[in-house]
């Protein structure tokens, strides 16, 4: 029986692990013509390299040859390259770190998880370079954009218990997040609506409908035209604080995709999203200890916003 833990599959390899395509259930030819069709971006003479130099191996930890004929439904792991991958020359910071936990402080412009164009440069793969963990994993995530705390469990026998904990909205979280001030609007406040992913897939939208979002609102201080304010969701959804602050006509300052798409040309990090993870606290599921957590980073003053 296949066993993901039997070590003779591929190890973790400065700090990533084996990614991992199934063969259909239907096919011919040979393995490498396989993976030569399914994975195109790796041209067919760096497949039959990296099989040479055992880099590509079946659930049992064969080594995959260039001749080996096709087997259906078959899992084959190899190790995923990205030669031009960007560089993202900000720091990530551990604050806490125990037998079953690693709480990170993230910098803007980090992914926490390998997607696209970025392997290396993220903070699992970060992480699990500099600790050692090969079974470290995020039990939740945060966007590249923000800012701030993500959780993570060290080892598989007690992730489902804290991934239970979001599952089940028992951890507390807080946001801050700058973004313009509007008189007419009152805070406290608390906004609900339904989200949904737009016709563009990577944009979110509030629609009619039985709500699915909620987060509380109020305002920490002033200046101008401009507050910070204290964001604590209480669902999950993605994008759910930008969507909800863009729905109020307060866009968080140096938002891309909302209200309106403004990516800016890779490596510009001039405008940094103005939303910050600052802080995650729960009853320890595993201990019974009461966790708070606090991220050390800071957003720009109010005073040094600008429009546009």
């Amino acid at each position: 029986m296949y066993n993901r833990k039997d070590p003779k599959v591929l190890p973790m390899r400065d700090g990533v692990g084996p990614s991992c395509v199934v063969t259909p259930s239907q096919g011919g030819g040979s393995l490498l013509d396989f993976l030569a069709v399914r994975l195109p971006l790796v041209s067919r003479a760096d497949w039959q390299r990296r099989m040479l130099a055992g880099e590509v191996v079946d659930e049992w930890g064969v080594p995959a040859t260039a001749d080996r004929p096709f087997v259906p439904g078959l899992r084959i792991y190899y190790y995923r390259s990205l030669p031009n991958e960007p560089s993202i020359p900000f720091e990530e910071a551990v604050i806490h770190q125990d037998e079953h936990l690693v709480v990170a402080d993230k910098p803007h412009f980090l992914p926490v998880v390998p997607t696209g164009a970025y392997l290396h440069h993220t903070l699992l793969v970060r992480l699990k370079r500099r600790l050692g963990l090969p079974e470290l994993s995020p039990v939740h995530r945060i966007d590249r954009d923000t800012a701030g705390l993500v959780l993570f469990s060290t080892q598989r026998a007690t992730r489902g218990a804290y991934q239970a904990l979001f599952r089940d909205r028992t951890v507390h979280k807080v946001y801050e997040a700058n973004a313009p001030w509007r008189a007419g609007i009152a805070f406290p406040r608390e906004h609900v609506s339904r989200i949904e992913e737009s016709p563009q897939f990577f944009r979110m939208h509030e629609v009619p409908g039985a709500p699915n979002t909620r987060t509380h609102m109020e305002v920490l201080e002033r200046a101008g035209d401009w507050a910070r304010y204290r964001l604590a969701p209480v669902t999950g959804r993605r994008h759910q604080l930008r969507v909800h602050m863009a729905a109020l006509g307060l866009p968080i300052w140096g938002d891309a995709f909302y209200p309106e798409v403004n990516d800016p040309p890779p490596g510009d990090y001039s405008r940094p999203l103005q939303l910050l993870a600052r802080g995650l606290s729960f009853t320890d599921p595993v201990t019974g200890e009461e966790r708070c957590f606090r991220s050390e980073r800071d957003l720009l003053p109010l005073g040094a916003l600008t429009a546009g």
